[in-house]
C-alpha cells in the first residue's frame, strides 16, 4: 500500500485557534484512526508578522492550506486574503486546495463574521467553508477530512496523466 503524505499550512493571524484546531486534530488518536493511507503534515505557521521571514521556508512547496480566522474578529477574516495570497505565491500556476475555517463558533453573541460572507468569499477564492469551535470540540475533523480528500483527488488526477504518457 503506497502512503501519501501531503503538506498543510495552517494559516491565520493571532489568537484565532490554529495551534489549538492542530493539536485537537492531531490528539493522541482518541478521535482518529493511526491506518491512514494518507497523512497530512500540518504546519502551525505563526500569525505574528515578527516570525514572516523566519518561517519563510516552512512555507515552501504545500499541499494543501487551511486558512482559520474568528468568527468574532472582522480583522482576522479580512486578513485571510493576505495569508492567502502568500501561500498561493508559493506555488505560481498550480491549484491549491484549500479551506477556510471560522472558529470560536461557541462566542455566538460575539460573532462579528456572518457565515455567509464568509462562504461567499471562500467560493470567491475556490475555497471550502468550515465553522467549528475548538473549544467545544464541535466541527473541527471536516476541514482536515476535506483537505485530505482534495489532496488524494488530485494526486489521483496526476498519476493518471503519467500513467497516459508511460
Amino acid at each position: 500500500m503506497v502512503k501519501l503524505a501531503a503538506k498543510c499550512i495552517l494559516a491565520g493571524d493571532p489568537t484565532v485557534g490554529k495551534t489549538a484546531l492542530a493539536q485537537l486534530f492531531r490528539s493522541d488518536g482518541t478521535h482518529f484512526q493511526k491506518n491512514y493511507t494518507l497523512e497530512l503534515f500540518i504546519f502551525d505557521s505563526a500569525g505574528k508578522e515578527l516570525f514572516s521571514e523566519m518561517l519563510d521556508k516552512l512555507w515552501e512547496s504545500p499541499s494543501v492550506l487551511c486558512l482559520v480566522y474568528d468568527v468574532t474578529n472582522e480583522q482576522s477574516f479580512t486578513n485571510c486574503s493576505k495569508w492567502l495570497e502568500k501561500a498561493r505565491s508559493q506555488i505560481p500556476g498550480t491549484t491549491l486546495p484549500g479551506v477556510l475555517v471560522g472558529n470560536k463558533t461557541d462566542l455566538a453573541g460575539r460573532r462579528v463574521v456572518d457565515m455567509a460572507q464568509a462562504q461567499a468569499w471562500a467560493l470567491g477564492q475556490g475555497l471550502e467553508c468550515f465553522e467549528t469551535s475548538v473549544k467545544e470540540m464541535e466541527n473541527y475533523e471536516a476541514p482536515f477530512h476535506y483537505l485530505a480528500k482534495q489532496f488524494h483527488h488530485l494526486y489521483r488526477e496526476k498519476l493518471e496523466v503519467f500513467q497516459a504518457l508511460v
